[in-house]
């Protein structure tokens, strides 16, 4: 069964009554599942959640090890629409200091977990929230917030003083980390910006929206059908004459690049896939959560050389 973003939240509420039974029993003083918390030297730090590994790679490169973080979405290869509940996470959301989610609709099952965790301590950080962005009108909020640098950069700010205020006697040391952090992140500006400068108006084609604020900023344009994208993304099919629309973008050479996410992929992306290998244009492989070896910083230059590396 193929769960799409919005069905995924409908899942998650029919499936916590059997989480909720099974979180009871699911604690131990052993470190088995369900132990959160404990740091390594036998003391306390700050028990983070976040819901996929971007965000909670970010709390580790802040933080270091003040605080216990645990990524509900860590498998490079897991397409997070699909997400399925489970007691260990029941226990580690109601045991949490701060729990982190994207939202925008993208990971619903953390809200739908933590009404049932009575978790009174919690600070929850929601990044869509803390961009200040909004759905285009008649259209649809682009959730994929941690692909656009200047949401990082106000999230990092807004994590930093939850984390002070969680912890004050570690509030150095998270302000320090969150400056080195944002450093980084204007330096990856920085290269969004000289691409931009090279190759404004380029044209792009994609697979779904997620790397849509990386290649905007880049100054690329996306030619794709929204029919198209928003299809794959919801999990529904695509009209005939939608998909040979999108191919012909590759057969008239109208984009540079393809960003494809490899986390979600199909008969019709194995196409457009297809077709852009055979017009000898680029794929720009992208995905959802953090790649295996990398860090935030790391996947995100990666990610800006191979359009640089595209676009020529």
């Amino acid at each position: 069964m193929v769960l799409t973003r919005r069905s995924t939240g409908l899942w998650a509420i029919g499936a916590l009554s059997l989480v909720m039974a099974a979180s009871a029993c699911g604690s131990s003083a052993d470190g088995s599942p369900g132990s959160v918390g404990a740091s390594s030297g036998g003391g306390t730090s700050l028990s983070v959640v976040a819901s996929t590994n971007v965000y909670g790679d970010v709390v580790e490169q802040i933080a270091g090890d003040k605080v216990e973080v645990t990524s509900i979405i860590s498998d490079p290869d897991a397409d997070p629409h699909s997400y399925e509940a489970n007691s260990r996470t029941q226990l580690q959301l109601s045991k949490a200091d701060v729990v982190i989610e994207n939202g925008g609709g993208y990971d619903d099952f953390v809200d739908t977990m933590l009404k049932a965790a009575n978790n009174s301590k919690v600070t929850v950080l929601n990044v869509v929230d803390i961009s200040g962005k909004k759905a285009p009108a008649g259209g649809e909020l682009n959730e994929h917030v941690w692909y656009d640098f200047p949401t990082m950069e106000k999230f990092v700010a807004e994590l930093v003083t939850t984390l002070s205020a969680k912890d004050p006697a570690g509030a150095s040391a998270f302000q320090a980390g969150g400056a080195a952090f944002t450093e980084k992140l204007k330096h990856l500006e920085g290269t969004e910006a000289s691409i931009k400068a090279a190759h404004t108006g380029a044209g792009a084609a994609i697979t779904e929206p997620v790397p849509l604020y990386l290649l905007e900023a880049c100054g690329l344009v996306n030619k794709t059908p929204a029919e198209f994208s928003e299809a794959i993304e919801e999990g529904t099919d695509v009209s005939a004459s939608v998909l040979s629309e999108t191919l012909d973008l590759f057969s008239r050479r109208k984009v540079s690049l393809l960003a494809y996410n490899e986390q979600t992929s199909g008969p019709e992306t194995e196409k457009v896939k297809d077709a852009a290998a055979a017009a000898k244009i680029s794929v720009v492989p992208v995905t959802e959560t953090l790649p295996a070896g990398k860090d935030y910083v790391s996947w995100m230059s990666g990610n800006l050389t191979a359009i640089q590396t595209a676009l020529g």
